[in-house]
């Protein structure tokens, strides 16, 4: 397999800096310069060393090199496909749960996802991050609701900031006596691994509340070496991790991909939380997949690899109405209902295993 080494270049931002360096086809340049005026471009050069320029297939390319096919927004598509605008009571703040926010601090990232539901929001002519004035109303709404339990730091990716702003953040979180749990939303550690120092790790940690991070990631490959130790670096300081992952159209729709990521987690100390069902962001189509596909991917991950493996397939509902998890059932009544203010106790159900086979429970005597 032959890859591009980029060991001592700067991050790609240019469709004629893809194409110079074998990511990106000539012929196609016309095509992604228009997606780069609309939609961000940024590929680190840990990435775009994962990229087999000879693979007109390469998950690790799919996930990040931009496709004419972006200019092609769908029916059903939308700029906000979950929502977050309907449940933001004040800049930087969204508030779908009732026990927890997301706390958007910045608009920029390491790297960009070509299925990005926040891509309308990132890149091209937006806001870097909240005004100083804004973050200190995002505070106050978090002050003044007791319920919130945990705040979420999301963007953009939070890690982007230096480790003395997030020290300073994590601090004026922390010292809000309701808010326990500060979870962080990131591929900082896959895509530019090299920012997990010592003094960004140190920022993580606070007094007087727990730290989680999520790690966002697809395909098993972006858990390298150097990505693995970033994450190491973190768990051994005692910061728990847990992953998202988004089920993805020639990066991780079969069932061997998705177990080698689920393992890989797993062996980095990463609990798998969530594979999210592609969202309806404009020009994501062809990376889609359908949401029977999705369940029966799930099916066949049961029989594959232990319970510590297994993330929760979830669809975000459009127009802001929450995650709902959209896995395979494995239950069934295996009788007629009784009827109205009857009770069976004969009430049996069938229950399909993971080869697929179906029993009785409870079984017949």
């Amino acid at each position: 397999m032959s890859r591009i080494n980029l060991k001592s270049a700067a991050t790609l931002r240019e469709p004629t800096e893809l194409v110079a360096h074998g990511l990106a086809s000539a012929a196609d340049l016309p095509d992604l310069e228009k997606v780069a005026a609309r939609y961000a471009v940024a590929v680190t050069p840990d990435i775009a060393a994962l990229i087999d320029p000879g693979d007109p297939d390469d998950p690790i390319a799919r996930q990040f090199i931009p496709a004419a096919e972006e200019l092609v927004a769908r029916p059903g598509e939308n700029a906000d496909p979950i929502g977050d605008h309907a449940h933001a009571p004040v800049a930087g703040i969204v508030h779908r749960y009732p026990d927890r926010v997301l706390f958007k601090l910045v608009h920029v990232c390491a790297v960009y996802c070509r299925f990005c539901f926040r891509r309308e929001m990132v890149g091209p002519g937006k806001a870097t991050a909240l005004s100083p004035d804004a973050y200190n109303g995002a505070l106050d709404y978090i002050r003044a609701r007791s319920e919130i339990w945990e705040v979420i730091l999301t963007g953009g990716d939070p890690l982007m900031l230096s480790p003395r702003r997030l020290g300073e953040i994590m601090a004026d979180l922390a010292a809000i006596d309701h808010v326990r749990i500060i979870r962080i939303h990131t591929r900082v550690p896959v895509a530019d691994p090299a920012r997990i120092s010592a003094e960004m790790v140190a920022a993580l940690r606070v007094e007087g509340a727990a730290t989680w991070v999520a790690l966002h990631a697809n395909h098993a490959r972006e858990l390298t070496r150097k990505a693995r130790a970033a994450c190491a670096a973190m768990i051994d300081a005692g910061i728990p991790m847990v992953s998202q992952s988004v089920l993805l159209r020639g990066v991780n729709d079969n069932v061997a991909a998705l177990e080698a990521l689920m393992r890989a987690f797993v062996e980095c100390r990463i609990k798998p939380y969530y594979l999210h069902h592609g969202d309806l962001a404009p020009g994501t189509a062809h990376l889609r997949t359908t949401l029977e596909h999705g369940q029966q991917l799930m099916r066949d991950l049961r029989g594959r690899v232990s319970g510590l493996c297994q993330p929760d397939y979830v669809l975000d509902v459009p127009g802001g109405y929450g995650k709902a998890p959209v896995g395979p059932s494995y239950l069934s009544q295996a009788n007629s209902p009784p009827g109205d203010g009857e009770l069976d106790p004969e009430k049996r159900y069938r229950i399909v295993d993971y080869c697929g086979d179906v029993h009785l429970y409870p079984p017949k005597p």
